[in-house]
C-alpha cells in the first residue's frame, strides 16, 4: 500500500475480514441456515464461524472454501463485499451540479463536484463562484467543518471575529459552527473550493 502525506489511521485492519464475515453471514441467512448448522456442514465449530462472521479472525484458505462449499457458492462469492465496498463519485469539468443551498445568496453559485459516498461523514465538496453581482454575506452557519482554497479573485472572508484576506492559493480551514462567510469582495468573479464535512445523522 502506498503512503500520503494524510495523518488519518490506516483503515485497513480488518476491513477484509469484515466484508468476509459480512458476506458470510448473509449468504448463511438466505439459505436459513443457523451458525451451528454452517459449522456442522463445513466441519467448523460454530465458534469459528460466528468468530468469521464478526470479522475477528483471518481464517485460512481451508477454512473458507469450506465455508464456500457448505454454502454451494464459488469462494470469489466470498470477497464480493470487499471488492464493492468502496465508493467513487466522478464528475466531470463543468458537469457538477448547480444547486440551492440553505441560505444561498445572490451571485453565490454552488456547484457540487461529487455526492453519493457512504460512511459516516457526509463530505460535499463545491466550486463555489460568486459572481459580479454577489454580496457580502457573513451569516453563513451549519455543522462540521470546512476548507476553502481560493482558485481566482480576492475576497475578505470572515470566521467569527477574525477576518482573512484570501488571494489565489491561500486557504482556510474552520469550524464552520461558526459565522462565516465572505466580508468584502475586492475582485469579483472569484471561485473557491468550499469543502463541507459534518456527520451524518
Amino acid at each position: 500500500m502506498l503512503n500520503t502525506a494524510s495523518n488519518a489511521p490506516v483503515d485497513d485492519k480488518r476491513t477484509l475480514e469484515r466484508a468476509l464475515g459480512h458476506q458470510i453471514r448473509l449468504l448463511r441467512r438466505e439459505r436459513d441456515l443457523s451458525v451451528a448448522d454452517l459449522g456442522a456442514a463445513a466441519g467448523i465449530s460454530p465458534g469459528m464461524v460466528s468468530k468469521m462472521e464478526n470479522g475477528q479472525i483471518s481464517p485460512s484458505l481451508s477454512s473458507i472454501n469450506a465455508i464456500a462449499n457448505a454454502l454451494n457458492v464459488p469462494i470469489t462469492a466470498l470477497f464480493s463485499a470487499f471488492e464493492e465496498s468502496r465508493d467513487c463519485s466522478f464528475v466531470k469539468r463543468g458537469q457538477g451540479v448547480v444547486i440551492e443551498r440553505r441560505g444561498t445568496k445572490v451571485g453565490h453559485v454552488y456547484e457540487l463536484l461529487g455526492a453519493g459516498l457512504r460512511g459516516e461523514v457526509v463530505v460535499e465538496p463545491y466550486l463555489i463562484t460568486l459572481e459580479d453581482d454577489a454580496e457580502a454575506y457573513t451569516s453563513f452557519r451549519h455543522t462540521g467543518i470546512e476548507f476553502i482554497y481560493m482558485l481566482s479573485g480576492e475576497v475578505v472572508y470572515r470566521h467569527a471575529n477574525q477576518d482573512y484576506h484570501l488571494q489565489p492559493g491561500d486557504s482556510l480551514l474552520f469550524d464552520s459552527g461558526a459565522l462565516h462567510g465572505p466580508a468584502k469582495l475586492i475582485s469579483t468573479p472569484m471561485t473557491y473550493l468550499s469543502v463541507i464535512a459534518y456527520p451524518r445523522g
